[in-house]
């Protein structure tokens, strides 16, 4: 195995617009907020992060030019609630915006994490409650935070709160996730740091079967695994320089922030010489997991990963070996703890290339002669751990222009616990007393398209089949039937499979040499139909999860699918809301927002630990090329005679 590519000891200053920001300007953000705008001992900062230029800034940025720098800040004061937003000039040093954001409440940050388990363990009618089920040792006891959402109840109006649920561990690295214990849910007003109430829906025997699955928990491995070493003796295809990638034709800049994580800017493709625009900017916009169990307190499982907690601010440090194979080239993340001081995460984002078997091949079947060419594709990944959860972020760039993502799931399922002759309704049972409910994760895409250039349209693609008559005497012909998506109230499409839908983003001034538009068109691969009611309250503050498409109008504040404030919001924030508007979308600058996921039945096979589970859509040239742009591909040198007949 290779050494990884190796890393800059020092944080370099930015030298492009979209450079996320660096240690001092977080924290001279921070500080130009606190000296104009002073929120006393009870201000915290939810999140410091660039506020990304106008895209007018981006395209006419040239190497060694002076550019503008901002920080987006949101801080509120935990004394009293209330939230604001600012606009700091890092160039002036001086907060050019800001306002009061009434009603709304700030994401559940790392202090919040920790602290809910303190409080709920110190609480006397919390340790009356775990008595009740013979539980003494209240330090065993884990306390996971859940956002609350919103179910209008009086007591929690006005408050910024976690819903808990509780596990038993026997020891420090026991797997908890195998003790539920069943019933019990503390509500926790984050600010006060106390103790809202303690729901006790009825107690259960806490299931004590030991299901740890870590390596020194085991005795026996297999013996018949045999190395496999990756090996670039002339080192990696990929040239990176600051956050820009450059691999085979492909270019694009590398992000990150709090929230949404791995981010990548720019997206373009080199031909004949020519930056193509692709994307200008790709983003994890919101993701929610509902559960199916109506009652227990489990109805209030439905978490926003990314708007209520931050994907990026969970994401791991990775691993060379583990996480990620090959020459490794790594990117650091700084973010702003809850008081503006800037922290890394270490190696929160991989990029590394990948064989990926054949890329094209024919034999001629006349004369024998073979071509073939393996393919490799440059993978750019970034993992996050929210709770019991891991959720891998990956992004495949390929030869032949396509681009592919893929979130993986794994990690241990969220578990309750089974009363004596219960049959589980709303769950699979994976260990003696221990079941795990059915559930979903949908995962909503932002993809800021640029299909050669600005201005796009949306063509939805349907094949049909043509009635038996006159021109269809054999009953065998089909053909397509394409349809502009022309505002925003009639681009919200879900998938027809009877019909193989897919969507097309074409440009409104290029054409190939067939005369025909160019195009990428998006191919849902993981749609998921949603089960709960569209007026449940998890459907009206997760709008986006009951459409597969949606399509907007450009615009710089329209970023989150669920709004910017989801936590214990009441719903129609976000997509439903900008769209109200129905913009015209044909031949304008657009955002494509998919969303897609996983339908999850959970099997025995999924605990103690959770195999990999996957989800994700493709982005293909449709005509974007005037053939395939992958013939220029070499054949591989070690099997120069089996490529090339």
């Amino acid at each position: 195995m290779q050494d990884s590519v190796a890393k800059a000891g020092a944080v370099a200053l930015p030298t492009h617009p979209l450079d996320p920001l660096t240690p001092d300007e977080i924290r001279r953000a921070a500080a130009i907020v606190r000296m104009t705008h002073d929120l006393g001992a009870g201000m915290m900062f939810e999140t410091i992060s660039l506020h990304e230029p106008d895209k007018r800034v981006v395209h006419g940025a040239k190497p060694g030019e002076a550019f503008a720098r901002e920080a987006f800040v949101c801080a509120f004061d935990r004394t009293n609630g209330k939230v604001f937003e600012a606009r700091v000039d890092l160039v002036a040093d001086r907060v050019v915006d800001w306002r009061h954001v009434p009603s709304v409440r700030p994401r559940i940050l790392i202090d919040d994490i920790m602290l809910v388990g303190e409080v709920a363990r110190a609480d006397p009618r919390f340790q009356a409650a775990l008595a009740k089920r013979g539980i003494t040792d209240i330090d065993k006891v884990q306390v996971d935070p859940w956002s609350a959402g919103n179910y209008g109840l009086p007591d929690e109006e006005g408050r910024r709160l976690s819903h808990t649920f509780c596990w038993y561990r026997s020891e420090t690295n026991d797997n908890g996730y195998a003790h539920p214990i069943e019933g019990l849910c503390a509500v926790i007003d984050l600010d006060r740091a106390e103790v809202l109430r303690v729901d006790d829906y009825g107690a259960a025997e806490v299931p004590m079967q030991n299901r740890n699955y870590a390596a020194r928990y085991r005795s026996t491995f297999r013996d018949d695994v045999k190395p496999l070493e990756i090996v670039q003796p002339a080192g990696p295809s990929f040239v990176v320089e600051g956050n820009e990638v450059r691999w085979q034709k492909w270019r694009f800049r590398v992000g990150f922030n709090a929230r949404e994580g791995l981010v990548l800017h720019t997206v373009g493709y080199e031909d004949d010489g020519r930056l193509r625009p692709v994307m200008h900017r790709a983003a994890l916009s919101e993701m929610v997991v509902p559960y199916g169990h109506p009652g227990g307190g489990h109805f209030r499982k439905n978490a926003f990963d990314v708007g209520e907690y931050g994907i990026g601010v969970l994401a791991n440090s990775l691993t060379l070996g583990c996480d990620c194979l090959g020459a490794i080239k790594y990117f650091d993340a700084w973010l702003a703890d809850s008081k503006g001081d800037p922290y890394c995460i270490e190696s929160a984002v991989c990029l590394h290339e990948e064989d990926f078997g054949i890329l094209w091949k024919h034999t001629d079947l006349f004369t024998g002669e073979v071509d073939v060419r393996r393919a490799r594709r440059l993978v750019v990944s970034s993992i996050s751990t929210v709770g019991n959860y891991e959720y891998g972020a990956f992004w495949y760039f390929h030869q032949d222009g396509s681009i592919h993502f893929e979130m993986k799931a794994t990690g241990i399922l969220n578990t309750a616990g089974l009363r004596p002759g219960e049959q589980p309704h709303y769950g699979t049972v994976v260990s003696p007393g221990v079941y795990a409910h059915y559930h979903q994760h949908i995962f909503n895409m932002r993809l800021d398209m640029a299909v050669d250039g600005e201005r796009n349209r949306v063509v939805e693609v349907d094949t049909v089949a043509l009635p038996v008559g006159p021109e269809n005497p054999h009953g065998n012909a089909f053909t397509i039937r394409e349809t502009v998506l022309e505002t925003e109230q009639n681009a919200q499409r879900n998938v027809d499979f009877n019909a193989a839908r897919y969507w097309k983003i074409e440009s409104a001034e290029a054409r190939n040499g067939l005369g025909r538009p160019t195009a990428y068109k998006l191919l849902p691969l993981s749609p998921v139909p949603t089960f709960s009611d569209p007026q449940s309250m998890v459907a009206r503050r997760a709008t986006f999860m009951m459409r597969q498409l949606w399509v907007t109008a450009y615009h710089p504040d329209e970023i989150f699918a669920a709004g910017r404030y989801p936590n214990q919001s009441s719903g129609g924030d976000g997509l439903p809301a900008w769209t109200a508007a129905d913009r015209p979308l044909v031949d304008t600058d657009l955002v494509v927002w998919h969303s897609f996921g996983l339908h999850h039945i959970p099997r025995p096979e999924d605990f103690p630990v959770q195999p990999v589970i996957t989800a994700g859509f493709a982005l293909h040239p449709t005509g974007f090329f005037g053939e395939n742009p992958a013939l220029d591909v070499p054949p591989a040198a070690s099997s120069m005679s089996c490529c090339v007949g």
